[in-house]
């Protein structure tokens, strides 16, 4: 028999203070004795401390494991703490949450995103993104067994953070663009109900973004909720297809190449507008939208070399050479890359 397994976080906790009900959600969760808080030095003082008081209430033995970056070095490391813990808890960005997913998932353990950020749709997607020698690579993990996002903590992080997120989940419509394109041309497994959540989801953010403001814990609500629909769409599609496409190659190709890297949501929104233009669709709706959440639409918005940008998209269709998009098999010309460049207003 044919079936396909879709992994949800059992609870999701999005408001402001919920970070106090840490203990206790864990305990309803049938999570108990020992537990590990993977944070950083710098989301360690914003929340991690906290989350430890939190847990240490409800009487948890904890154990913390700090890390940098997320490399798989880092992934040993909190590995290597596990032992007898029931779970491991991700206190920070998108890094941590990595990190703490991907070595949860090696040690067969429940994970629970606590994010500090509302940056990227990895809070709580079945995939994790980890650095290498070529610059990151994205693996299968298992989705949180619950999600707890303390609004109060997100709104006070940087703005540009959470306009980053905005772009991230605004670049799901090319995203879709690009799975459309290869189930008509590859015939490639296509989820309606996947794709349908993906696109509600950056209607959403672009509904709300005249109101998405710096300090507001609407606006971080607001984020962080569709965050999670994005990370859902990926869990029901079993692929980061629903929110990865050409937009996310180029990229990725920019993370490789260029000499000093901007947030991942807001190279993803800069692609979106000039993949959107290579569909034929209105990407000067993309680019004014992005420019609402005061995101990046430009190379100089991005502090990225102009040179960089029409570099990365000659090499974009090269970086997953097995997903099919609006790129194809030979990718850009640099001449070709150069006017879309140019006639998208990024360079």
């Amino acid at each position: 028999m044919n079936y396909k397994k879709i992994q949800m976080p059992r609870e999701v906790h999005i408001g402001p203070g919920v970070l106090d009900d840490l203990g206790p959600i864990c305990k309803d969760l049938r999570l108990f004795d020992e537990a590990i808080v993977v944070s950083g030095n710098h989301t360690f003082d914003i929340a991690g401390r906290q989350a430890v008081e939190a847990m240490e209430n409800a009487d948890f033995g904890i154990d913390v494991v700090k890390i940098s970056d997320a490399s798989m070095d880092s992934v040993k490391k909190v590995q290597d703490k596990i032992d007898n813990a029931s779970v491991v808890l991700a206190v920070g960005g998108g890094k941590i949450i990595d990190v703490a997913k991907l070595a949860s998932t090696n040690a067969k353990i429940h994970f629970m995103s606590v994010p500090t950020t509302a940056s990227h749709d990895g809070i709580a997607s079945p995939m994790a993104s980890i650095k290498n020698s070529k610059g990151s690579t994205s693996m299968n993990a298992q989705s949180p067994i619950a999600v707890v996002a303390d609004t109060d903590i997100i709104k006070n992080s940087p703005f540009r953070l959470l306009a980053s997120g905005c772009a991230d989940i605004v670049s799901n419509y090319t995203a879709i663009k690009d799975w459309k394109l290869a189930k008509r041309l590859r015939n490639e497994t296509y989820s309606e109900s996947a794709a349908a959540l993906s696109e509600m989801t950056a209607k959403l953010i672009i509904n709300s973004s005249e109101s998405i403001k710096k300090g507001l814990e609407e606006s971080a609500r607001i984020v962080v909720k569709s965050l999670f629909s994005s990370g859902m769409a990926i869990s029901i599609a079993n692929s980061s297809r629903p929110a990865s496409g050409s937009e996310h190659l180029f990229s990725h190709a920019l993370d490789r190449i260029a000499k000093k890297h901007a947030l991942h949501g807001e190279q993803c929104g800069v692609g979106t507008i000039m993949m959107m233009h290579l569909h034929g669709g209105d990407w000067k709706f993309i680019q004014s939208t992005l420019k609402a959440v005061k995101a990046p639409t430009n190379a100089q918005d991005l502090g990225i070399d102009p040179e960089d940008i029409i570099d990365a998209l000659t090499i974009a269709h090269t970086i997953r050479p097995e997903r099919y998009t609006i790129l194809g098999d030979n990718g850009l010309t640099r001449e070709a890359a150069i006017n879309l460049a140019t006639k998208t207003e990024v360079i």
